[in-house]
């Protein structure tokens, strides 16, 4: 069996998937996708398969280092999320030739099913007590929020009092048993995040999530000698040489690979792992598609220190279509009292609707995230 062919597809919201196809007729989709730039990404799944036409599908480990190493500039989102789809889809290929879902040939499952969240609000979070209310009824015990607006490097503690407004409302809204994931976006710098994850102790967030940008991670040390609450980290890290230093300093108490931009299941799989051996918990990242959920669902299964798992339903950027629409089998990810149940489908678990997919296609996409400047006109993180 030798790989034949592949196809990208630019499809709404703001995804890219990929299908690899085999000279036998089995085939594997995967999700390669940095949002906003998923052209770029395009371009390098491109330069990457070029070296993977007429290669056995089978041999992903040799694969993902011919990948990794076989360039003398490595590393980084583009390259790395290229990676993670090819990989992806490889095994899906691997797990249709044995008829096994991919956690099986990882091991076998550590969980029948697992815990996940609801996003609320939006990019800037108002309305979010109602939400929170609204994901209880739907039977979700965790959900997520970004904390603030933009902010300075000092700024007004106007802004501090409103986000814990907003997180007040949540926790009164979902009662004290919710699960509360508070996200700074990487949006709050070092001398206000550390007075925010102060004060929002009292509110007992399940987390707070990058609460200073990934170029940063020196600062979560003082952050943690402020507040109490587990800190979460990773979806902006693409290897596991981005997550050694983090490990050791033994400032992170979550991390969050993403499986489309950090190498995919080989690599995220060895990136838990080792955060296992720290007492690390682990919270795969994912705002995006159906098939790096499907993919992320089966690194749950196998992974003991994964504890909830990010998913996109009904996410504030998902306005031309939705998580379920690209799948036949829209059941597969039926939540049911906060929990979804691990695929067993042979590889991914999922089947896609190729037919949706090139309509969709052709519609394409343009998505960029918005570009915020503080009342000065200086740029602001997002």
């Amino acid at each position: 069996m030798k790989i034949a062919r592949f196809t990208l597809f630019q499809v709404p919201p703001r995804w890219l998937f990929l299908k690899i196809e085999t000279d036998t007729g089995l085939s594997g989709w995967g999700e390669p996708i940095i949002e906003g730039r998923a052209a770029t990404v395009g371009a390098a799944v491109t330069e990457l398969m070029g070296y993977l036409s007429g290669k056995d599908p089978l041999q992903i480990e040799d694969h993902w280092q011919a990948m990794y190493r076989g360039g003398f500039y490595r590393g980084g989102p583009i390259l790395m999320s290229a990676i993670a789809g090819i990989d992806q889809a490889l095994w899906d290929i691997k797990g249709k030739y044995h008829g096994a879902p991919v956690h099986q040939l990882l091991g076998g499952r550590t969980r029948d099913s697992v815990k996940v969240y609801s996003w609320i609000g939006g990019d800037r979070p108002e309305h979010v007590g109602v939400a929170a209310r609204e994901m209880v009824a739907k039977g979700f015990t965790a959900v997520k929020m970004n904390a603030t607006d933009e902010m300075g490097y000092i700024d007004s503690h106007t802004k501090i009092d409103a986000a814990l407004a907003r997180v007040a409302a949540v926790r009164e809204a979902g009662g004290p048993g919710l699960g509360i994931g508070i996200d700074f976006h990487g949006r709050v710098h070092k001398g206000m995040a550390k007075v925010l994850a102060h004060e929002l102790e009292p509110y007992r967030p399940m987390f707070i999530e990058e609460p200073v940008q990934p170029q940063n991670n020196e600062a979560l040390r003082e952050i943690a000698r402020h507040c109490a609450i587990p800190i979460a980290t990773g979806e902006r890290m693409f290897s596991r040489w981005d997550f050694k230093q983090l490990l050791i300093d033994g400032y992170v108490d979550i991390i969050q690979p993403d499986l489309s931009h950090a190498g995919g299941i080989t690599e995220c799989k060895k990136i838990i792992s080792m955060a296992e051996a720290f007492d690390v918990a682990a919270a795969p990242h994912c705002p995006l598609g159906p098939i790096a959920l499907a993919a992320c669902l089966q690194i749950d299964a196998s992974c003991h220190n994964v504890f909830i798992q990010e998913q996109s339903l009904g996410i504030h950027y998902n306005v031309e279509n939705d998580l379920l629409d690209y799948l036949n089998d829209k059941s597969v990810f039926d939540y049911e009292n906060g929990f979804v149940r691990i695929p067993d489908g042979p590889g991914l678990g999922i089947e896609v609707n190729e037919e949706y997919v090139r309509q969709r296609a052709a519609v394409g996409h343009d998505w960029h995230n918005p570009l915020w400047r503080n009342p000065d006109g200086s740029v602001a993180e997002w």
